[in-house]
This record gives structure tokens, C-alpha cells and sequence, in this order.
């Protein structure tokens, strides 16, 4: 199993980890904060150590702090990283070009883009690995980042794409829950009822176009009755192009 070091633990970091100590990974975590590095340090399989220490020892690095510290970060340790270790960003929008000028010459290094799901184990990663990168550190990549959900590999062209479907689909659902809600409060549901209500349509449908194989449009017609109430809304979505 990979050495993993950890430079960050807000949501996402802290996400990352809860899935790899779950996994019996036993990670390097650098916090900045000494509050949160204490409590994160009283962790099972937690050792607190500097980033430069960190790093120094790990076979992959998850950078999880703030896209707009990433380069400084990957900048500041970058004479720790060993010729085997791969340096793996989770920040949206940094590229692999900015990751592999910011690491030096001769780091394999991984874009990954993840979605909030993974705070609850259920995320979807999309990762694109630098051409410097070996099949071992790939896979070790995957492994390790399934521990919060599924992952694919994409070419880094393909990323502006993931981040538009997976990257912020989360979104789309809760702004179709929340327009199913406040129908429903309309017609006379109270708010709780009507939470629960959509809260379970919306996972029971997810469930079943996860795990039944039939493509959306099969499952779609397979609940809509011609001239019924579904076909109703179905037309009246189809005319505002959703």
C-alpha cells in the first residue's frame, strides 16, 4: 500500500481522508491550522508532520488546499518530492502544464476532479495523469481516490467537460429537488414531508439508473403512461428544454 501524504484537510481533504483511513491507509497530514492539525493528529493512522516531511516520504501527494495555493504549495516542496512519487491536485482548474512546471522537471503528476458527493463517500473522480506518470501510479491514484467514490480516466481534454456533468451536476439535481419541493408546498405539502418526498425520489431514481444497466430514456419511459400525469410534466419540462 502507497505512502500518502496529505497537504490540507478542509472539506475535501478531510473527505479524502476519512476514505483512506477507512481503507487502513496510514497518511502524513499537513495542516496549517494548529487547531485542526491537533485533532486530525489524534486520529488513528494520522501522523501531523511539516509538508516538506510529508512529502519527502510519500509514494503519492493529494494536494487539497485552495486552487489559488496550489502553485506556491507544489512550488515550496517540490526539492522534497522523490523521482518515484506523484503529486495528485484536486483544486478545479489547474492544469496539468501549471502542476508540472510548478513540481519540476522529471514529477509525474495527476489531475483529478472531484465532486462534493465524496464528502459522504459517494463522489465521482474524473483524473487525468501527466505522461510522465506509470501504470503503477495510476493505479495506485485510483485506488486510493475510490475511497470516496468512483473514478475514471479521462484525457486532460475531456476535463472542461467532467467538470460540467460531474463537477457541478450535484447542483443540478438540488436545484431539481428544491423546485420539487416548493411545487410541492405549493399544492399544500408540508416543507418536511415534501424534503422526504423528493429527498427519496431523487436517490431512488439515481439508484436505479445505477445499478438496473437500462440507459435514462428506457427508465423514463417505463414510468410514463401515455396521456397520464407523468407524460404531462414530461411535455411541459420538453417545452421549457430542460
Amino acid at each position: 500500500m502507497s505512502t500518502v501524504a496529505l497537504l490540507g484537510a478542509g472539506r475535501m481533504g478531510e473527505a479524502l481522508l476519512g476514505g483512506m483511513l477507512r481503507r487502513g491507509y496510514e497518511v502524513l497530514v499537513a495542516e496549517s491550522n494548529p487547531r485542526r492539525a491537533t485533532e486530525l493528529g489524534e486520529l488513528d493512522g494520522v501522523e501531523i508532520c511539516t509538508a516538506t516531511a510529508a512529502v519527502a516520504a510519500a509514494d503519492l501527494v493529494i494536494v487539497a488546499v485552495k486552487p489559488q495555493n496550489v502553485v506556491d504549495l507544489i512550488a515550496d516542496t517540490a526539492s522534497s518530492v522523490g523521482s518515484h512519487t506523484a503529486i495528485v491536485s484536486v483544486a478545479a482548474g489547474i492544469s496539468i502544464a501549471t502542476l508540472e512546471r510548478s513540481a519540476g522537471p522529471g514529477i509525474a503528476v495527476i489531475r483529478a476532479m472531484p465532486n462534493t458527493p465524496a464528502l459522504l463517500g459517494e463522489g465521482m473522480i474524473a483524473i487525468s495523469p501527466s505522461a510522465l506518470c506509470s501504470t503503477e501510479q495510476i493505479e495506485a491514484a485510483v485506488d486510493l481516490l475510490s475511497a470516496v467514490g468512483r473514478v475514471v480516466v479521462v484525457p486532460e481534454s475531456q476535463q472542461d467537460a467532467v467538470t460540467a456533468l460531474s463537477g457541478s451536476g450535484p447542483a443540478y439535481v438540488f436545484l431539481v429537488a428544491e423546485a420539487m419541493i416548493d411545487a410541492a408546498v405549493g399544492l399544500g405539502l408540508e416543507p418536511s414531508q415534501a424534503r422526504e418526498l423528493a429527498t427519496q425520489t431523487v436517490f431512488g431514481a439515481a439508484a436505479m439508473l445505477r445499478e438496473s444497466g437500462d440507459d435514462p430514456a428506457t427508465l423514463r419511459a417505463n414510468v410514463t403512461s401515455p396521456n397520464g400525469t407523468t407524460a404531462a410534466a414530461i411535455a411541459a419540462l420538453e417545452e421549457h428544454e430542460l
